[in-house]
């Protein structure tokens, strides 16, 4: 079984991609993370995310990075949603998404581009989504709880940033598959987020198996 969640920055499909892998015991992979390296690679290196040919040797990071802390900076997402608009870059990182995807049994991957290109033929497909405002809260108090000095209106105004590069790309933009079944976060807790969401991927299972 796969199961996609899509959805821009901080509208919450992490925690929920995480909870459903969870609950039906299947591996789960943050494909944001594959960009956020090839950032950090860049970062560390002194290179410029704007610049395709760099990205793309930046693809060839080590596994090892993956769970480097750093990733979940800002300054590694903002130079992931930069890499991720070139097109090198995407095909690149797309056959390790693919391959993780149909592994046997199945898993569970969120992003922003898996139930349009990585795996269109998932079982289930979620969109969450989030206003800008809120995601932007939820943001900023995440940052400030790790200690950093950053103020909300800069955190709105990266999340705008961010939106409009993810869903203006001319590679795999943001955008809703129109089999996935949206799920507004805004106002919902956490928990009632996940029970949502477990009832969407168990309603799709059962039209599945009726169909």
């Amino acid at each position: 079984m796969i199961i996609a969640v899509d959805g821009p920055a901080a509208s919450g499909k992490g925690t929920i991609a995480r909870a459903l892998a969870a609950h039906y015991a299947l591996p789960h992979l943050d494909t944001g993370l594959l960009y956020r390296a090839v950032g950090q690679t860049l970062i560390d290196h002194g290179g410029d995310p704007a610049d395709a040919k760099a990205a793309l040797a930046a693809c060839r990071f080590k596994d090892k990075l993956l769970v480097d802390p750093r990733l979940r900076d800002d300054a590694a997402g903002i130079a992931a949603s930069i890499v991720s608009t070139h097109p090198a870059v995407r095909a690149a990182l797309i056959d390790r998404q693919r391959s993780f995807a149909r592994q046997p049994g199945g898993a569970v991957l969120d992003g922003r581009d898996i139930g349009t290109v990585i795996a269109p033929d998932a079982d289930a497909k979620l969109f969450v989504r989030a206003t800008s405002q809120i995601r932007a809260r939820r943001r900023h108090n995440e940052l400030t709880a790790r200690g950093m000095a950053v103020t909300f209106d800069h955190v709105l105004a990266d999340i705008k940033a961010r939106d409009k590069r993810d869903s203006t790309r001319a590679a795999a933009p943001l955008r809703q598959a129109e089999d996935a079944v949206l799920l507004d976060t805004s106002y919902l807790s956490i928990e009632s987020a996940i029970h949502h969401a477990i009832d969407i991927v168990e309603q799709r299972l059962a039209a599945r198996t009726s169909g």
